[in-house]
């Protein structure tokens, strides 16, 4: 399953600078967890996982610009 951008922006794959991750690839996630915030003019909207299963892997990096549509991250 692929996690999608919902809006153009700023991907974080953390709540903060000095916090931890989300997640990391190898997770298991559950359905409607958050993965990463992505961030337009200072707006910041959470991007969740629809199904549960195992992060096999992010395409956009840490800081990475996305737009809609893009493919942020894989689960399996």
């Amino acid at each position: 399953m692929e996690i999608i951008s919902p809006l153009p922006g700023v991907f974080y794959r953390k709540p903060g600078p000095d916090k931890e991750p989300y997640v990391n690839e190898g997770d298991a996630i559950v359905a409607g967890q958050t993965i990463g915030l992505v961030e337009i003019m200072k707006q910041f909207s959470e991007v969740r996982a629809e199904a549960a299963g195992v992060l096999v892997s992010f395409k956009i990096d840490d800081f990475g610009i996305v737009n809609p549509g893009d493919v942020i991250a894989i689960v399996e």
